[in-house]
C-alpha cells in the first residue's frame, strides 16, 4: 500500500503532519493522485486558519493517532457550540 492510498483512509480525520520545513496539526480534506489538500489547525484558537496543497513527495511524517492527537480533538470538541436541549 503507498502513501497516497494510506492517506485517503484518513479524509476528514485530524492528524499531524510534517512536511518540507513545516509541521502542523490539522484536517486532511482531501487525498488526490499526487498531492493532498490539509487545513491547518491554530492550537492557540481551535480554528481552522489556512489550507495547504502538499505534493505527497515532500511528506516526511504523519502521526494519526495517539495521546496528542487524542488532546487536540478533546481540546477542538471542547471549543465547537453544543446542542441546546429542550
Amino acid at each position: 500500500m503507498n502513501l497516497i492510498q494510506r492517506l485517503k483512509q484518513y479524509e476528514r480525520q485530524v492528524v499531524f503532519l510534517r512536511w518540507g520545513g513545516s509541521a502542523e496539526y490539522g484536517k486532511i480534506n482531501y487525498v488526490g493522485s499526487d498531492f493532498i489538500e490539509f487545513q491547518v489547525l491554530d492550537l492557540d484558537s481551535m480554528e481552522y486558519t489556512e489550507m495547504v496543497i502538499i505534493n505527497y513527495q515532500i511528506i516526511l511524517e504523519v502521526i494519526l493517532e495517539g495521546s496528542d492527537i487524542s488532546r487536540i480533538l478533546a481540546e477542538y470538541s471542547g471549543t465547537l457550540p453544543s446542542a441546546p436541549r429542550d
